[in-house]
């Protein structure tokens, strides 16, 4: 795996809201996404790109591609399909393929349910075991 470019500034880091940890474990995750979204978080956290001049060479709005990364980057650190990923042998192949459409791809149930050939209730039934297993795994955490 690439290891961060040390020509990405703490000014830069702070210019996009990140501090070096947050950063550096967007980067180690890189590897879990795919196709465009690998792209994307690759050009900006790696290279150092601007939204702006993603937007510029996607064709696309700089709000589009703000918008985009920021829900890349919460799919990767929200932690819910690795959750998945830690306790996958407690979950089927059919579990852990919808767990990564779901909640790291950001598939919608229409869409894993064409893509696995199964039906939307069906996907709404694993999604449904599924975060009740992961809630079963999230440690509890205690408040005064």
């Amino acid at each position: 795996m690439n290891h961060l470019n040390s020509n990405i500034s703490e000014q830069a880091l702070e210019m996009k809201g990140l501090r070096r940890g947050q950063l550096d474990l967007l980067q180690g995750r890189l590897g879990l996404l795919s196709g465009t979204d690998k792209v994307l978080m690759t050009m900006y956290i790696v290279n150092g790109n601007s939204f702006r001049q993603i937007a510029r060479l996607r064709g696309v709005s700089e709000t589009s591609i703000a918008r985009r990364i920021h829900r890349i980057a919460e799919r990767l650190t929200k932690g819910e399909f690795l959750l998945c990923v830690r306790n996958r042998d407690k979950l089927s192949r059919r579990q852990m393929a919808v767990a990564r459409d779901y909640f790291l791809t950001g598939l919608s149930i229409k869409q894993i349910a064409e893509k696995r050939s199964m039906s939307r209730y069906a996907v709404r039934k694993v999604i449904f075991g599924i975060r009740h297993l992961i809630r079963e795994m999230e440690p509890v955490s205690s408040s005064c």
